[in-house]
């Protein structure tokens, strides 16, 4: 008696032992999983890229021309940065925006220059989760340059739209905006490293991106094509509302006839073009090649394996976007020639001299130059540079009332 009594009393203080749920279970084997070398090479030599010389040599010269660019992406951009920075007359929610451009343009240098270092035989020797971590880095900084595209889009329409450009008010739209573009833009780099991938479906596997599932590259295509879609939309509205504006002004006695008028359409719809046509020509190939992907089994088309290529096309966006929407505005040319050559190119009181003066004005036409009175119609697309005498010259008969 004494001894189940003893036993009774042991029982009811000694630990119990927890039983593992099925869903503790399939966290500690994913745990596993991310924290295994042999994942990596299960899945690359399922989709047949193992065979490539990449992993086994180091740095093919291409990589190394890749690197360069990376280098000139993250040097133009930080240029941009610092000029938005150092001139308080760019402290206003479109250069915000544009600066927030111009920065997930410079991380997407950087995180791309990072995934060329760390690729050929130094994937071999990755856990997944180190993997998910450089490709999800990639992922999250172009997903940021591509929502900061729309941002800048709608804030522009919003802005043509209410003729009021920069109140207090407008300052939480424009952090919105910024903030919603970098929380998306996370969200859809991590969802593969929260579970949306292909570890213990092989048959799943995307050939470009062993560990990601093929239906989350097919999200990633839809969501960027539903991007690229709205910035058309957004910007064909910008056109027609400044075209139906402006034509008022042809009836003015202000205004030479309609032949100028034609020529500042023409010139707006030119910018236009450039910044959808620039966007579409660097991502339709990954976007193809992506979707070609989603539908070819492993090791079935040999174009996946040249996927490389097609990533960098697309990091030219990045290396382009300053250009279009930063260096077309004529207050930011000058403020960059400041900060790059201010003793080559300007006097001692801030004028600029006859020879910086091409770079500063960059007119294509003598139509151009004469009609510089009406750039607000340009710049209102081609880069964000909205003062309210701008909307004054597009509205003049709105805001006199």
């Amino acid at each position: 008696m004494a001894t189940e009594a003893s036993h009774a009393a042991y029982a009811a203080v000694a630990p119990s032992v927890v039983p593992i749920t099925p869903s503790a279970g399939y966290l500690l084997r994913m745990f596993r999983e991310y924290q295994s070398n042999a994942v990596i090479m299960e899945h690359y030599n399922y989709t047949g890229k193992l065979k490539e010389n990449k992993y086994r040599d180091g740095l093919k010269p291409e990589a190394i021309a890749f690197l360069l660019v990376c280098l000139l992406i993250m040097l133009e951009n930080a240029v941009v940065l610092l000029a938005i920075w150092k001139n308080k007359k760019f402290h206003v929610p479109m250069y915000y925006l544009l600066g927030n451009l111009t920065l997930s343009d410079l991380l997407a240098g950087f995180t791309y220059m990072v995934n060329i270092v760390t690729s050929g035989p130094k994937t071999l020797k990755m856990t997944p989760v180190l993997w998910f971590l450089r490709e999800g880095g990639v992922f999250i900084m172009l997903a940021a340059s591509v929502i900061s595209l729309l941002a800048i889009a709608i804030e522009r329409h919003v802005t043509m739209v209410r003729m009021k450009p920069y109140q207090g008010a407008k300052q939480g739209r424009m952090f919105g905006l910024i903030g919603a573009s970098w929380v998306l833009s996370v969200l859809l780099g991590i969802l593969p490293v929260l579970g949306w991938n292909c570890m213990g479906r092989l048959d799943q596997c995307s050939t470009v991106l062993p560990l990601y599932a093929k239906n989350y590259i097919l999200f990633c295509i839809s969501i960027f094509s539903a991007i690229l879609l709205s910035i058309v939309v957004l910007y064909v509205r910008i056109f027609r509302i400044v075209k139906s504006n402006t034509q008022h002004l042809g009836s003015g006695p202000q205004r030479k006839g309609l032949y100028r008028k034609s020529q500042k359409y023409m010139a707006l719809l030119k910018t236009v073009t450039i910044v959808l046509g620039v966007f579409i020509a660097c991502w339709l190939p990954l976007f193809i090649l992506l979707l070609l992907d989603f539908c070819c089994p492993a090791k079935a088309c040999q174009v996946l394996f040249k996927a490389d290529y097609f990533l960098g096309i697309a990091m030219f966006n990045s290396l382009l976007n300053p250009i279009i929407y930063t260096l077309t505005s004529k207050d930011m040319r000058r403020a960059i020639l400041r900060l790059l050559c201010r003793h080559c190119l300007l006097t001692k009181d801030g004028h600029m001299k006859k020879i910086g003066m091409p770079f500063l004005e960059c007119s294509t036409s003598k139509t151009e130059a004469a009609s510089h009175r009406l750039e607000g119609l340009e710049t209102t697309v081609s880069s964000g540079n909205f003062t309210p005498s701008t909307v004054k010259a597009i509205y003049p008969r709105v805001m006199s009332h």
